[in-house]
């Protein structure tokens, strides 16, 4: 359960913002969207693999 403390006197917009800013961190829309439709597994590895590809090839270009 995701909680907001408010202020007394804060505007409820940006009470908002915070939650929408928290819901995001925790990845739960992400979650619901990916468990909605089946992938293989072997799709699964295949994009985990490209990703560490990817991230690997933009840590050596930092190194540089």
């Amino acid at each position: 359960m995701i909680i907001v403390p408010v202020k007394e006197g804060e505007n409820i917009d940006r009470a908002l913002k915070k939650l929408k800013r928290k819901f995001e961190k925790t990845g739960v829309v992400k979650e619901l969207r990916e468990r909605q439709k089946f992938s293989k597994p072997s799709v699964i590895k295949r994009e985990q693999l490209l990703h560490a590809i990817y991230v690997q090839k933009l840590q050596q270009e930092a190194d540089q």
